[in-house]
């Protein structure tokens, strides 16, 4: 399997960023695309909303659906597994992309944005999954994608904002313990995360980060396609970081990635320099 041609994703966060680019990458196989995210209006912070996303997706040569989703929201979520299923006819894929971000420490963190971060980052991925399951499970090559690091107990990555790692750890655990449940039924349900600091808004939240160390959101983007490409039956329960990735692919040159070729691309979080 090398294309996503007629296979429906249901992609979170993806008005915009690296779930965008995942939906553009699948749009141009001629895939079914939902995009689930809030922001259906501009927001002048924040470029693009989930009806600009569609319209690129429609124009990459996929099929669009826009749907308004606030994943803390159970009811929203389960209207919208049930909305993409009777608008495609099923559901092949979820990309659990959606998350919230603070780099901050305990003092700083306000007990607000503390629970935004649990209720969009772990319990959001966790609910998705829970209303995209009977449907993946019915399908060919299921798969669940997460957005998320290999779990790690290192304290230099928790000392800093224990808050945002809780969070981004519990996605992590969350696509752990659904791959055990559900291993030998046919669903692939891995983590993928980029091995070096991705340019997207999310930079705004990270103080110093120099945007021409970055790569683009297209290596995440390819990466993704590959796992999603694979036979379901052959990969489950891991922690897959996007460089090694297309490196088992064939690609060894990243340069084309590069906001600027001429930098070296910074480590993300939670990894190993």
């Amino acid at each position: 399997m090398t294309s996503l041609a007629g296979k429906t994703l249901f992609i979170t966060g993806a008005s915009r960023g690296i779930g965008l680019a995942i939906a553009l990458r699948a749009a141009r196989d001629g895939a079914n695309v939902v995009i689930a995210a809030k922001s259906d209006v501009p927001n002048p912070k924040l470029p693009g909303t989930i009806h600009s996303a569609a319209a690129a997706v429609e124009a990459a040569g996929g099929r669009a659906l826009a749907l308004k989703v606030d994943i803390r929201e159970e009811d929203q979520v389960r209207a919208a597994i049930e909305r993409t299923v009777s608008t495609f006819g099923g559901l092949d894929v979820l990309v659990n992309n959606a998350s919230a971000i603070w780099l901050r420490g305990t003092l700083d963190t306000p007990m607000k944005r503390f629970d935004l971060m649990q209720q969009v980052n772990a319990r959001g991925s966790f609910v998705c999954a829970q209303a995209a399951l009977p449907h993946l499970l019915a399908a060919s090559n299921p798969h669940i994608l997460t957005l998320a690091p290999p779990p790690s107990l290192d304290p230099r990555w928790w000392a800093p904002h224990t808050g945002y790692t809780l969070a981004k750890m519990g996605m992590s655990l969350v696509t752990l313990g659904l791959a055990a449940e559900f291993a030998g039924r046919g669903i692939a349900i891995n983590a993928l995360w980029p091995r070096t600091i991705v340019a997207t808004d999310a930079l705004n939240m990270i103080p110093g980060v120099a945007l021409e160390r970055c790569r683009k959101p297209d290596i995440v983007a390819d990466a993704a396609h590959a796992v999603l490409t694979t036979p379901a039956a052959t990969l489950n329960g891991r922690f897959l970081i996007d460089e090694e990735v297309l490196r088992a692919r064939g690609v060894e040159d990243f340069s084309g990635y590069a906001v600027d070729s001429a930098q070296t691309p910074l480590i993300d979080l939670f990894l190993e320099s």
